[in-house]
């Protein structure tokens, strides 16, 4: 008897308890839609909450580093949530902040007064396309821990430790006196820093406010998203580093 197995047999082999069965069916599209949106909801929300997040810059403070003045496109900028796990902040570096109880003045957010509307502006922030927490900030970090700022020596600059910046980022607006407001030595606290707007003259920040703590700090300002005629890194030019040199 030949022992040679035949087609037929291979195929009488494969057929068993599954033999006639109807193919399985693909789950639908449809189905399967709020599943991935669920995914890409929980991916993002991850991202933005632990290493990068979209910011809307929503005055003109930072004008013209970054653009929030009224009617203008505002800049959208993507905060690096990282750097500050590996490093120390740094002069000269834009970044956002929550802002401590000197910086709300006992302003509330409504939030809490319409859940679904806070739900909304939230949604819309994640991606850039509302104004971040009204307790969140955006300036340029001046001094550190331990140092002594004021303003301004005779040419009009603000001094760090004896020595006056050279700070080629501020703005002055057209028609207004390019003239700082004056201000008494401060010495930065343990744990903070003296943070700016590049707009001096037209921000609320530090010398209003007082010093920021560290830990309060979102992360740094990294580079303009939108609109497309903006895109380019944020400044970060160390106006201490350059005094010292």
């Amino acid at each position: 008897m030949s022992d040679d197995v035949t087609d037929d047999d291979y195929g009488d082999q494969h057929e068993g308890p599954d033999r006639g069965r109807a193919p399985r069916k693909k789950r639908s599209f449809w189905k399967e839609l709020p599943i991935l949106i669920l995914v890409a909801l929980l991916l993002t929300f991850v991202i933005q909450q632990f290493i990068a997040r979209p910011y809307m810059i929503p005055s003109g403070s930072m004008e013209q580093t970054l653009h929030g003045c009224t009617g203008c496109t505002p800049d959208r900028v993507l905060v690096d949530k990282m750097v500050f796990r590996f490093s120390e902040p740094e002069p000269g570096e834009v970044v956002v902040f929550r802002g401590p109880e000197s910086w709300l003045g006992g302003a509330q957010t409504s939030d809490s007064e319409n859940v679904f509307a806070g739900f909304v502006q939230y949604l819309g922030s994640l991606v850039g396309l509302a104004p971040p927490d009204e307790r969140d900030f955006v300036k340029r970090i001046i001094a550190l821990e331990g140092q002594t700022v004021r303003c301004c020596d005779e040419n009009n600059r603000v001094v760090v430790d004896g020595e006056p910046l050279e700070e080629p980022y501020v703005y002055f607006p057209p028609g207004v006196p390019r003239e700082q407001r004056t201000f008494e030595p401060v010495t930065v606290p343990e744990g903070m820093v003296w943070v700016m707007g590049d707009n001096r003259n037209n921000s609320s920040d530090s010398r209003v406010n007082g010093p920021v703590p560290v830990d309060n700090i979102i992360g740094k300002a990294r580079v303009i998203v939108l609109p497309p005629g903006r895109w380019g890194t944020v400044s970060d030019y160390n106006p201490q580093q350059e005094a010292s040199g």
